[in-house]
This record gives structure tokens, sequence and C-alpha cells, in this order.
């Protein structure tokens, strides 16, 4: 009996002794790194390690708050997260967030070692960046686009680039705070279900088959090419444009010449190049009063 209450005894007297000196990150130290990742995530972008100095940059307050009074360990955390890594930076947020849960735990005593972490990283840096790149580049900025542009067109300043701007930084900034609070909230096998289940997989179809859309909506907008070629038929003219072209395929030139820049950007072609060549068209075709 007298055993017994000496056991209880015991773990009464370490239990508050281990829980005082767990390290634990608060909201608001996470919240400040994700606010240093958005805004510094390729301030040093490079092409030895692209965006770690970015990573180190924004988790300098987590790694101070857990090893900020081990020099060793806040040296290998420094080193093990200037290792190459690259994703995009809003929805790839959810890669960082689960990695300062990582660091929370190792820094109390979990057996994570850096190879799991960098492991961790490199694995969902690849797949995260094309679900941002698709939703962002190839699904939001076309769709934002679509309604802003033709009001920058006519001059409006706010209702074109000052509310694109303002839409733009407002959805992304909310998509990456609440991935990179979810991927902390979750961890890794968080998100790692969320990857695997279904509903990614609906998300991009949807994007890829609304990116194209928009996009091509907008080059029938605002791609602006026809001829001036005429055919004189006994005592008729014949307009090239309207009397044949329009009469196959309804805006015919535009459709090539949108074509053809998607074929050579496909092609790896540099986009100052695809411009010049465009230009060049432009000039030969105006010059011999084909377009």
């Amino acid at each position: 009996m007298s055993t017994d209450t000496n056991t209880e005894q015991l773990e009464k007297d370490t239990l508050p002794s281990e829980q005082a000196t767990a390290r634990k990150v608060t909201k608001k130290e996470v919240v400040k790194a994700f606010w240093r990742w958005t805004f510094f995530s390729h301030a040093n972008y490079n092409y030895e390690r692209l965006q770690a100095t970015g990573v180190i940059h924004a988790l300098s307050p987590i790694f101070k708050k857990l090893y900020g009074d081990n020099q060793e360990e806040m040296t290998k955390a420094l080193q093990r997260h200037m290792q190459f890594f690259n994703t995009e930076p809003h929805f790839g947020g959810a890669i960082l967030g689960v990695t300062i849960a990582m660091e929370e735990e190792k820094a109390n005593g979990a057996p994570i070692s850096d190879d799991m972490i960098n492991s961790f990283k490199t694995g969902l840096m690849g797949p995260l960046a094309g679900v941002g790149d698709t939703l962002w580049q190839g699904t939001l900025i076309p769709i934002l686009l679509s309604f802003t542009i033709s009001f920058g067109a006519k001059g409006n300043i706010f209702m074109g680039p000052i509310l694109f701007a303002l839409l733009h930084m407002g959805i992304m900034w909310t998509i990456g705070y609440f991935s990179w609070m979810e991927g902390f909230n979750l961890g890794k096998e968080g998100i790692a279900k969320v990857l695997s289940g279904s509903l990614l997989p609906k998300v991009m179809s949807f994007a890829q088959t609304l990116g194209p859309i928009a996009i091509g909506a907008l080059s029938a907008q605002f791609v602006k090419v026809s001829s001036p070629v005429k055919f004189m038929l006994g005592k008729s003219t014949l307009k090239l444009q309207n009397g044949v072209l329009d009469k196959l395929v309804l805006g015919l030139l535009p459709l090539a010449v949108t074509m053809l820049t998607y074929y050579l950007l496909k092609k790896k072609m540099k986009p100052t190049t695809v411009l010049i060549v465009l230009v060049l068209i432009g000039v030969v075709g105006g010059a011999f009063w084909i377009i």
C-alpha cells in the first residue's frame, strides 16, 4: 500500500515538471512565421537552394522559441532547413506548417530525425507546387483578368489594376493562411490524408478545365487580328475577312495567333522571344497589307 502511495506521489511530483519543460509554440508565433514566409519566401531566391533562405527567415521565431537556449540544436535546425526547397508559396505553405509541428515534437524529445523532416518537405514540395500553380496561375489569374482587364482598358484604374491586385492578394493570402494553419494543426498525417483523398483530384480537374475556358474567353475578347485583303471578282469585291475567314470560323485569325503563341511557349521559347515573333508577324503582315 505504501509503495503505491509513493508511486502516485512521484507521478504527481514529476508531471508538473515535465509540463514545465515542454516547449510549445504559440499561435501568435505561427502566424508571425506565416507573414514572414508570405513576404520573404522569394527575397533571396537563388539557383543553389531556391527558397531555403526564405524558409530559414520564416521559421526563425520558431527556432528561437524551441532551441534558443541550445546553441547546438539551433545550429542543427538552421543547417537542416538550408537544404534545397522550392514550392508554390501559398498552397505549399502547408508544408512549413507541418514542419513547425514536427520541429515542436522534435524539440520535446520525439524520435524525429533531420532526414525525416527534409524527406517530408522534399516529398510534398512538388505535388503542392503543381496544385498551387494550376489553381493560381492557370485558374485564378485568368478569371480575375476576365472582368478587370476590360475596366483597365477603358482607363478605370480602380476597377482595373487596383481591383485585380486587391482581389488577387486577398484570395491568395486567405488561401495561404488557411493552408499554413491547417498544416500546423493537422500535422503530416492529416496532410497525407488530404492529398490521398478524392476531393483534391476533383478540384484539380475542375481547375484544369476552368482555366483554359477563362483564357479562351480572354483571347476571344482582346486578341484583335483581321485581314484587309480584297479580291476583285468581275464587278464585285470579295473581302477575305468577311467573305471567307468569318464564314469558315468566326475569329479564325485571333485563334490562329493565340494557338501560335501557345505552341511557341510549349516549345520552351522565352516569353520575350514570343513577343518579338508576334511583333515581326505584325510588322511584316502590316507592311504587305495582309493583316
